[in-house]
């Protein structure tokens, strides 16, 4: 669900000539750890370190002595705070000339600003960190600046070695550059809320322009106006101290290490080993603690840990060995008293999910997802192998597999693998390209088919190859490091609305946004043939005003009413939203208001009410915000307190509002209105306590009530025969409602599919036909594929599963239960393949509208740039099929008389023989099983049945011709038929055909009767067909002369 689009910004990594006043090189105590070990007379065994704080230099001053201080150096003597801003690269790009730099020691000493070889971001995302082999560089995210640089001297790259590695505490506060000699140096990050780099002026009395710009204006939380950055500047460029700490020494050779929260987690080589090193003493005093690998039962004997990832939400960390297997490993907690002294030594625990078949297979990455459980491997043939982690104990077999569209020599190692914060896409970045896919393998973005010689010829680095990366902005950008390069790409990425704010109408309406931006789909109400174009134009693009997303950005949720006429928008706090009729935005006017709670839950929209999932302090609450109304506390519709947070919230039907919440209850409330007041009647409510185990892992739920409660039934009833869907992690389960023997209501739990990206329930998206105002409830919602007022197939049931759509023609067909409490058979689903990321379905269009992203190379611009085009793909030949197959024509019938007054129809008859065509004759069938004359008895019920035949062969090859027309009459019927309806160029066609099975000569009375009609009906292009026919069977002219004497 995401995809790349437009350039990337681009930022040089390094300063070609920075000044030497604001330089000061560190040592890092190489000098006093050089003359520590000058000293030394015994080794040091695994476990010690050498701790030496800074001795030559001052203590860090506090946040209140910095007040005040400009850009100019600081007298610690052991860093280099640079606080300018790092401006975009121009066409020129970075050099890497050397630059002379004084040293602490009072020598001058030649430092080459280098590429980047590593970079980490906090867990906030407000700062990150890159490192070349000589320096350590600290960014600001928004504004994007520099804030602080550290560079190594030569005294300090002697003793410790190049830089090699760049770890980062999550909470930003230490850094920790791994050198190639064994050593760990560490740093300090020191901030003030308060200070500021830079602090914008403007002239006192300055005026603005006359007119009002609502997109370009914020009012602060003193009525005072001021003219602001773009999004995410509203707090200017911090002003940050970095230190150095300590250093650490490991003098078994640290192969891989991971920054946690409480410790840093330390993989050595020689003794292969695990070390454990906290921040801070235990209670104890104990900082320390080591497990050999050797005595991890659970581990392979006589290897070494190669990477290490670690995922918080689950608290489970992925292990890759040298021997090609994965682990999944989980941090064992302090020993119980009395336990055993084995016991107590024990640090990890884990399972091995991965065993390599050949060497192509062995692992060498990996990346956890959190939201759907999953642990990515990356084997050495390019490969990624995913697994589902279902619970803590080993039980983590095969998901599925992502394979690269190019070969392993031409991709090149693989360099970085990543899923996006959300769970929805996973990055691979390798020695020359990268590549995206969705969390279950529908590919959506890559350079592979970039242009080589374009891309070295412009210098586009980002093409070539990812040496490291990362997800900024909640996942709406991906910062990039190429191969061998200096600068740092910011790659936009597009993403669908469903990603953060599961709401049907954000499936039924294609809503995408970027972390600034949001596009809507607009083709639903154009013609036929609009609507399956590729027009550019058929995307409505919305700027957010930058008022609102100075303080709040990135965008973090967006939802679309179901007509399409209004969207809402979320970032950190608050909200905003906007009119597509009007092109007018509302936002709070105070600032206070608005920083007073963050959406936590979701948003959706019921005709103008908004409700909002909010969270303000430590209360959960519902909102109801009018679009007519102002943004302001005291125009609040309605509140309605909630005992714990919102998990997911949902429109049903008319007027029911579903919400899921932390405490594992589904509320159902009932949304009424009067002419005074809207508000939430809570009508009831399902606790699943033992049957959904964690509700956070819930990323959506619906219900589907029985027609006749649809129609007749008390709204306050509705808990008690609702079949309940949830979407928990890839899995689709159906919850059905029972009643024990002493009456008491129970819910059977059927898992539906596995592997679902998303999932819609079309009698829930009431797109094209909206209730009228007297409708009962949930009336629109009960008419079906009949005769009804609402389209086909409006109570089927659609999901995306990575390679294609699964669809059930009617969902009754699922949750009716079985008469005698017998378990019903799950009926098939029809598969829809696709090669492309599908956003909707359009129902009455007959088509699934989908996006992909295009990379453009153009040899007149020195850049490449994405774009998303738009892709369609008819759904009836594949479920005209499904029924034939079934031995259904009469369902087959019914339903295409629903379409078959669409331009294309015929389009998508010829598609269906087309496809049965070609499956059967490279794989012919028994006469019992040959799908073949059910398509054709199907095709000849309607009037284009002539035309779609001869369309097909015309389309297939000559050897398919026999197997077509083994089921048809014979051609020379066919031909006859033709001429009797007056279809002359279809008459043509089959001539053709009997022309090829050697039944017509080339004076035969056929081609004479076809010619004549021609003529008398004056179809000079048929007839100019017909003579270059007769031509091409006798090039002297003969034969065409004589057909024209007779």
């Amino acid at each position: 669900m995401y995809w790349p689009i437009g350039a990337p910004r681009i930022y040089a990594a390094t300063n070609p000539a920075p000044s030497p006043d604001h330089v000061l090189d560190s040592d890092d105590d190489a000098g006093s750890r050089a003359s520590l070990l000058a000293q030394q007379t015994r080794d040091l065994d695994l476990t010690s370190e050498v701790v030496v704080p800074s001795t030559h230099g001052p203590p860090a001053p506090d946040a209140s002595a910095r007040e005040g201080e400009g850009a100019r150096e600081r007298d610690d003597g052991t860093a280099t705070d640079e606080p300018a801003t790092d401006e975009p690269a121009t066409d020129e790009p970075a050099t890497d000339e050397p630059a002379s730099r004084p040293s602490s020691s009072g020598t001058s000493t030649t430092i080459k600003d280098g590429a980047i070889i590593g970079l980490c971001v906090s867990r906030s995302g407000h700062l990150f960190a890159t490192i070349t082999a000589s320096s350590l560089t600290i960014w600001q995210t928004r504004p994007r600046a520099v804030l602080a640089t550290v560079v190594r001297s030569s005294l300090s790259l002697a003793t410790y070695g190049p830089n090699v590695a760049l770890l980062l505490r999550p909470d930003s506060a230490i850094f920790v550059v791994q050198a190639s000699l064994g050593y760990l140096i560490t740093y300090s990050l020191a901030a003030d809320p308060q200070a500021r780099v830079y602090n914008t002026r403007f002239p006192e009395g300055g005026q603005g322009h006359a007119r009002h710009n609502s997109a370009g204006r914020l009012r602060g939380p003193h009525g005072v106006e001021r003219n602001l950055g773009g999004p995410g500047e509203g707090g200017g460029v911090r002003e940050v101290s970095v230190r150095f700490r300590m250093v650490i020494r490991l003098d078994a050779g640290v192969s891989q290490a991971l920054a946690l929260d409480d410790e840093l987690v330390v993989a050595t080589e020689k003794p292969a080993a695990v070390q454990c090193i906290r921040w801070t003493p235990d209670q104890t005093g104990n900082q320390t603690s080591t497990e050999l690998l050797n005595r991890m039962g659970w581990l392979s004997k006589r290897t070494n840990v190669r990477d290490m990832v670690h995922d918080r939400p689950m608290n489970l960390s992925a292990w890759v060995t040298r021997d090609g297997k994965a682990y999944a490993v989980q941090r064992l907690g302090s020993p119980a008293a009395g336990a055993e002294a084995e016991a107590s030594k024990k640090l990890f625990r884990g399972y091995c999910f991965h065993t390599p078949d050949a060497v192509e297979t062995h692992a060498v990455k990996a990346a956890i997802n959190a939201k759907f459980s999953l642990i990515a491997v990356a084997c050495a043939n390019g490969h990624i192998q995913v697994y589902s982690a279902r619970d803590y104990v080993g039980n983590i077999p095969v998901s599925h597999h992502h394979r690269l569209s190019v070969s392993a020599a031409t991709a090149g190692r693989i360099t970085w693998l990543s899923y996006a914060p959300d769970g929805y896409c996973l990055f691979a970045g390798f020695e020359r390209g990268w590549i995206m896919w969705s969390v279950y393998g529908q590919v959506q973005g890559s350079s592979f088919h970039a242009d080589g010689a374009l891309s070295r010829r412009h210098d586009e680095g980002w093409l070539e190859g990812v040496r490291c990366g990362s997800w900024l902005a909640g996942g709406c950008d991906l910062l990039l490091a190429g191969s061998n390069d200096e600068r740092l790409w910011v790659l936009e990425l597009a993403r669908s609305a469903v990603t953060s704010c599961y709401a049907t109408a954000n499936i039924a309406r294609s809503l995408l946004h970027t972390n600034d931006a949001f596009m809507v789909y607009r083709g639903h109400g154009l013609s036929d043939l609009t609507t399956i174009s590729a027009d550019a134009a058929l995307w409505h693009h919305v700027q957010i005003p930058h008022r609102y997303l100075v303080h709040q950005w990135p965008l973090k949720s967006a939802v679309i009413s179901a007509d399409g006429r209004y969207v809402a928008v979320a970032g950190r706090r608050g909200l905003a939203h906007y009119s597509l009729h009007s092109g007018r935005w509302k936002g709070f006017e105070d600032a206070r208001q608005e920083n007073e709670f963050t959406i936590r839950g979701g948003m959706c929209w019921h005709r103008h009410i908004l409700v909002a999932a909010v969270e303000a302090g430590d209360e959960a609450e519902l909102r109801l915000y009018s679009r007519e109304l102002t943004l302001d506390r005291g125009f609040v519709l309605h509140v309605e307190p909630l005992s714990s947070p919102v998990v997911h919230l949902a429109p049903s039907g008319d007027d029911s509002l579903l919400v899921y919440t932390y405490e594992n209850v589904l509320y159902h409330y009932v949304i009424t209105a009067t002419r005074d007041a809207v508000k939430l009647v809570a009508v009831g409510q399902i606790g699943f306590h033992g049957i959904v185990r964690a509700p956070a892992r819930v990323r959506a739920m619906s219900w589907i009530l029985p027609d006749q409660q649809l129609v007749n039934g008390d709204p306050s009833q509705d808990v008690a025969v609702a079949s309940v869907f949830f979407l928990v992690d890839g899995k689709l389960v159906l919850l059905q409602p029972s009643t024990t023997d002493q009456g008491e209501l129970r819910y059977d739990m059927r898992v539906l599919a596995q592997k679902v990206e998303y999932y819609v329930a079309m009698r829930e998206q009431s797109l094209f036909h909206p209730p009228a105002d007297d409708a009962p409830h949930g009336a629109v919602a009960a008419a079906g594929a009949g005769d009804g007022p609402g389209p086909a197939l409006s109570d089927s049931l659609w999901l995306f599963d990575g390679t294609g759509m699964r669809v059930w023609t009617d969902v009754q067909d699922i949750t009716r239960p079985a008469p005698g409490g017998v378990t019903r058979e799950l009926p098939p689903s029809i598969v829809i393949p696709l090669d492309f990321y599908p956003l909707s379905t359009l129902l009455d269009k007959g088509v699934i509208l989908g996006v992909e992203a295009e990379l453009m190379q153009r040899r007149d611009i020195t850049f490449a740039f994405f774009r998303l085009a738009l892709r369609t793909h008819l759904f009836l030949p594949s479920i005209f099929r499904h029924h034939l197959a079934q031995f259904d024509q009469s369902t087959a019938l019914h339903l295409a008389h629903h379409y078959q007054a669409l331009l294309y129809f015929s389009h998508a008859l010829e598609v269906l023989l087309h496809d049965v065509l070609d499956e059967e004759v490279e794989h012919a069938p028994g006469p019992e099983t040959a799908l073949l004359p059910k398509v054709l008895s199907f095709l000849s019920s309607f009037p284009d049945y002539l035309d779609i035949v001869v369309q097909c062969t015309r389309k297939t090859e000559v050897r398919s011709w026999r197997t077509l027309f083994a089921y048809l009459p014979p051609p020379q019927d066919l031909f006859e038929e033709s001429l009797q309806r007056g279809l002359l160029k279809t008459a043509g066609g089959y001539l053709l055909v009997l022309h090829t099975f050697q039944e017509v000569g080339s004076s035969s009375p056929q081609i004479v009767r076809l010619l004549s009609r021609a003529r008398d009906d004056r179809d000079w292009d048929l007839c100019k067909e017909l003579a270059r026919f007769l031509m091409a069977l006798d090039e002297s002219g003969a034969t065409l002369r004589r057909v024209l004497e007779l």
